[in-house]
């Protein structure tokens, strides 16, 4: 006789096999997908606990789709489609709770093979060469939780509309209208928390309609997005079904933990008591709902006393992490760390943590408690009446750069007349270090021709695919880190100025470092991405040479190596630590660029886009003569510290803010 008390369960079992059984042609459910038989690649995967975990570290990317196409047109050839209705449960868990990368998208496509997207910002869906391109035959629905320029997008925290492009057609941040007062709540994608979308295209009317909200909220009658498809030049017959996601800088969990779907007819109402639970983090503290339902039922009155010394030791610990927080800094909230938190990071700031000691601050490792972030923080003194509002704001702008092959700058605190300033920790030293510590081993020259192609495409990108143009005025060998995989990336963006495309710089301040400094800039003060090609090109005979553009002993590396070509014998600058083992024709290209974009006059050098040409052998480099490579108006500082920055404004606060090598781990 069957026990009465496993009825329920027998009913909870029944109700799951029913949900994966009824998986048809047309109509499909799923409340967790431990029995989904899914496509999946990449780093998508189905969780003992039945979760379908699209991404699970940084720089990964991952697919799922429905076993099996949908007929979502049933003559070929013809305008008329079928109307189709889904419904799925989502969540994003980043390790760091104030940033994630990238995010997440609904997807119809004509194939489930995917693999040839790019991650990060393509969200795994498309890539930079077929982006745009009408034979994608893509529709897609984005979450995302990035702002990337080159997509248009609206903000850092969006949903969007997505055909055959990553440029969405229409896009809103995130959020849903409440019921009844028509009063718009906004939703933080990232937020650790589930959250339920509707998607529901109309065949007659062309429509396409997107709803957002929490897991527990009813779906609201207005939904958040909506827009004429047409989804007959998207789909011919069948298409595949599902979702893609994918990171980039920042350790990111993209969750769905149940997804229902239906043509002509509503996708089947998903029973949230049925759908699996997001798994807690290590370091995820327990929300304070969670903690009250602990410990109420043992409030006695030395429950109470405890609370009560708690709250006073909370008191005092608060005034001793009390930070400096003005009004107008709400708005860059999430880019603005706790004092606390870097407190702990660097275990208090000790002597052991310190990575180096700059002109403008010191620079301290630190592990991010909740995440195991590993980060630089560099320590500045301010002063807040210094135009601070518009400093932060050029702040945070930069903090919005994201590239590979850029430190990325995560965020900033204040308190009592200091500045902090946060950025990726960068296990492998500075460049120079590499290059001038006879007690390190030789950089190969692959790794340094890596490097040098690294840094020229991070110069494009701050140069002219950006939002703005970023001068980073400052380009050398010590200010350019390298990663745990040997990659070469920019920092120290503290002499950096943004300007719009199109406008000039205003900026008539001398900044930057003796001996990478262009002609112009000595003369005007005016710098632009001219300036930086030049100090690129300093940088290039640097890397290639292994010396500094200014010796101890008065040699100026440019003269050293015009010398060499001169004679024809421009691969005897070298490094002599290699050996000779090295590429002749990789070499030789590099010293050439190197003196082309040395050119004294502006408009003699080329743009960072040609010179990542040259430097893929996509472009021939042009045939330097004597008359192309007259240096007769270059004029260099002879001084002892050829190291030595050049500040004719030296009360410009921007100067102070650049944490150069000792973002690193070198010293």
């Amino acid at each position: 006789m069957t026990n009465v008390r496993s009825i329920p369960f027998l009913l909870l079992v029944l109700h799951k096999i029913m949900l994966v059984s009824s998986a048809s042609d047309t109509q499909f459910a799923f409340e967790g997908f431990a029995n989904a038989n899914l496509i999946l690649d990449g780093a998508a995967m189905v969780t003992p606990s039945g979760l379908l975990a699209l991404t699970n570290d940084k720089h990964t990317k991952g697919h799922a789709f429905f076993r099996a196409p949908l007929r979502f047109q049933t003559v070929l050839n013809d305008t008329s489609m079928e109307s189709f209705s889904a419904t799925f449960v989502f969540a994003i868990i980043s390790e760091h709770t104030q940033l994630s990368d990238h995010g997440l998208a609904f997807v119809v496509a004509s194939s489930s093979n995917l693999s040839a997207a790019t991650g990060a910002q393509y969200l795994g869906l498309l890539n930079i060469s077929d982006n745009g391109k009408a034979s994608n035959h893509i529709l897609a629905v984005e979450l995302d939780t990035v702002l990337s320029p080159e997509f248009h997008d609206i903000d850092s925290n969006h949903v969007g509309i997505d055909v055959n492009n990553l440029q969405s057609v229409k896009s809103h941040t995130a959020g849903y209208y409440e019921e009844g007062t028509g009063k718009f709540l906004n939703l933080t994608l990232m937020s650790r928390k589930a959250m339920q979308v509707w998607v529901d295209y109309n065949n007659q009317a062309m429509e396409l309609n997107v709803t957002l909200a929490p897991l527990y909220v009813e779906k609201p009658t207005e939904s958040l997005l909506s827009t004429t498809v047409n989804l007959s030049e998207i789909v011919h017959g069948s298409a595949y079904v599902g979702f893609t996601s994918a990171t980039g800088l920042s350790i990111a969990y993209h969750y769905v933990l149940g997804w229902s779907f239906s043509l002509n007819g509503v996708a089947p109402v998903l029973n949230s008591s049925n759908l699996p639970a997001l798994p807690r983090l290590p370091h995820q503290k327990r929300s304070l709902t969670e903690i009250l339902v602990i410990l109420l039922p043992l409030a006695t009155a030395g429950f109470i006393v405890a609370l009560l010394a708690a709250i006073f030791m909370f008191v005092r610990r608060w005034l001793r992490y009390a930070e400096l927080h003005e009004d107008w800094e709400v708005e860059f909230g999430p880019h603005r760390f706790s004092y606390k938190d870097l407190f702990h990071a660097t275990e208090g700031f000790v002597s052991k943590q310190l990575l180096g000691i700059g002109g403008f601050g010191r620079v301290y490792k630190g592990i991010l408690p909740e995440s195991n972030l590993a980060i630089a923080v560099k320590r500045v003194s301010h002063d807040s009446k210094q135009g601070m509002k518009e400093f932060i704001a050029e702040i945070v702008s930069m903090g919005r750069l994201r590239h590979k092959n850029l430190v990325q700058l995560l965020g900033y605190c204040r308190r009592k007349g200091e500045l902090l300033l946060v950025y990726d920790y960068m296990p492998n030293g500075s460049l120079d270090k590499h290059l001038y510590d006879r007690n390190r081993p030789v950089l190969s020259w692959n790794i340094r021709f890596h490097i040098i192609k690294g840094i020229a495409s991070g110069l494009l990108y701050l140069h002219e695919e950006w939002e703005q143009v970023v001068v980073h005025r400052d380009i050398k060998a010590s200010n350019v880190l390298l990663d745990s995989d040997m990659n070469g990336c920019l920092g120290d963006f503290g002499l950096a100025k943004l300007y719009n495309h199109g406008t000039n710089p205003r900026t008539t301040h001398v900044v930057g470092t003796m001996g990478y400094l262009s002609p112009e800039l000595l003369r005007t003060g005016k710098a632009s991405p001219g300036t930086d090609v030049f100090a690129f090109g300093m940088f290039l005979l640097e890397v290639t040479c292994g010396r500094r553009p200014l010796e101890h002993d008065q040699v100026v590396l440019l003269d050293w190596v015009l010398e060499h070509w001169n004679r024809g014998a421009i691969l005897e600058t070298v490094d002599p630590r290699l050996c000779g083992e090295y590429i002749t024709e990789e070499a030789g290209l590099v010293l050439k660029l190197g003196l082309l974009c040395l050119q004294p006059m502006p408009n003699a050098r080329p743009s960072m886009r040609q010179v990542l040409q040259y430097l893929e052998g996509t472009v021939a480099v042009p045939e330097m003569t004597m008359t192309n490579l007259d240096y007769s108006s270059l004029m260099f500082v002879h001084n002892e510290g050829f190291d030595t920055y050049v500040m004719l404004d030296a009360s410009s606060f921007a100067t102070s803010i650049g944490p150069g090598s000792d973002l690193s781990g070198g010293r």
